[in-house]
């Protein structure tokens, strides 16, 4: 593969783009889905210079999204605080000394009509998270099965995030209708050890199997600023583009560092070095639906417009993400509404 070229666009495109650009937006279908990316085709993207980035990232983009809707995304923390593991990231780890506060499971109609109101603040998907290392059997599991039955009977996409689980509740959780299990990879193989101790990384691919094996998609992803190197953002992506399939939805964070835990002194990342991370993964994985996740509030407007145009095709959605604040609604919807992108709030005013 030419890695100056890597989206191989059809003959055409290729007369077009020295024409006229709007004859460039083909279908998605024009992009090679790949799932042999070597290392150094990724490192090179990533590194390339940002308009060069941003030009190759728009094609893939503008053919697997046209009219560049946004889905919005709501989260909400059903049980907070207590994980055993030691995420050096986390502020719901037993291992941090944070603010947050351990608090029981949320009763089952109090999160349905938390996902009600989302739903009718423009959310089409609901993501429920469980502060746990895996899912164990019992009346929380069943809980969580009534959740996402009754967020699916709301019409709206239901996502559960919830640590490690076993084939049969990958099964039960299919049954009930789940679209997506969160599991996200956090960070590459080789940094992983720094990061996390309590879990190892092939147990992560295993979950992700179990899923798969399920039927349910995929929702996996990292996070960027926890001390890694562009290497290791490059080998986190190779991770996530070699799967076959790819992960149908990937969350891209920023470290939100927060105090009382490992990475609480680290600085936030340059806006530029997510756009950059954004913009490389859609150019890897052409139809996967790119969310940009935690870290958005330290970004600024013009870095989310950047990663709008870039790739991202999600947000979420709400003043919280678990435990971290995230952008207002109402800025939500002012930054959309001036970057010129359809999102479901849009449609539903109609």
């Amino acid at each position: 593969m030419n890695l100056h070229n890597p989206t191989r666009l059809n003959s055409s495109a290729r007369v077009a783009e020295k024409k006229d650009f709007s004859a460039l937006i083909q279908t998605a279908d024009d992009f090679e889905l790949r799932s042999d990316w070597m290392f150094e085709e990724i490192k090179e993207l990533i590194e390339l210079p940002l308009m060069d980035l941003l030009w190759k990232a728009q094609l893939v983009h503008r053919a697997s999204n046209p009219g560049y809707k946004v889905q919005l995304a709501s989260l909400l923390s059903v049980k907070t605080g207590g994980c055993s593991e030691d995420c050096a990231y986390c502020p719901q780890s037993v291992h941090s000394n944070t603010e947050v506060e351990i608090t029981p499971q949320l009763d089952i109609q109090l999160v349905l009509n938390q996902a009600k109101a989302a739903k009718q603040a423009g959310a089409d998907r609901f993501c429920m998270g469980w502060a746990w290392r895996e899912i164990k059997d019992g009346i929380a599991f069943e809980s969580m099965l009534e959740m996402v039955r009754g967020v699916v009977a709301l019409g709206m996409e239901a996502c559960v995030t919830a640590g490690m689980l076993t084939d049969h509740q990958a099964a039960r959780l299919a049954s009930a209708g789940l679209t997506a299990y969160n599991h996200n990879l956090d960070t590459s193989p080789e940094h992983y050890e720094k990061i996390i101790s309590t879990r190892t990384y092939q147990q992560r691919l295993e979950t992700l199997q179990r899923v798969r094996s399920a039927g349910i998609t995929l929702c996996c992803g990292g996070i960027i600023g926890m001390g890694e190197s562009i290497r290791d953002r490059a080998s986190l992506l190779q991770v996530l583009a070699n799967m076959n399939p790819h992960p149908e939805s990937v969350p891209i964070n920023a470290l939100v560092a927060v105090e009382g835990t490992p990475l609480e002194n680290l600085s936030s990342i340059d806006p530029l070095e997510m756009v950059r991370m954004v913009a490389t993964a859609r150019i890897l994985m052409p139809k996967s639906r790119i969310r940009l996740s935690a870290g958005r509030q330290q970004l600024g407007r013009e870095a989310q417009i950047l990663c709008l145009q870039a790739g991202a095709d999600s947000i979420f959605y709400g003043d919280t993400l678990l435990t971290t604040s995230n952008p207002q609604v109402e800025s939500d919807r002012q930054l959309l509404s001036d970057a010129g992108v359809t999102a479901n709030w849009i449609v539903n005013k109609k």
